[in-house]
């Protein structure tokens, strides 16, 4: 049983979620031959603000600060 766990700055909508997830799991049976219906797929959305990079946040970043 494969676990694909994502993690990604929040405010993805639920149809992008779902087309990832369905992608994630097309790619893990075509490079690995892994049954989808074991596939899980975990995203955990980060709040920009607890998120760094550079030294800064990104919502920093995202505010052109």
């Amino acid at each position: 049983m494969p676990v694909v766990t994502v993690r990604l700055v929040g405010g993805i909508s639920a149809e992008k979620k779902e087309e990832l997830m369905a992608q994630i799991t097309l790619t893990m049976k075509e490079v690995l031959g892994k049954n989808p219906e074991a596939t899980h797929v975990i995203i955990e959305e980060v709040p920009a603000e607890n998120w760094g990079i550079r030294g800064k946040t990104v919502a920093a970043i995202q505010a052109g600060k």
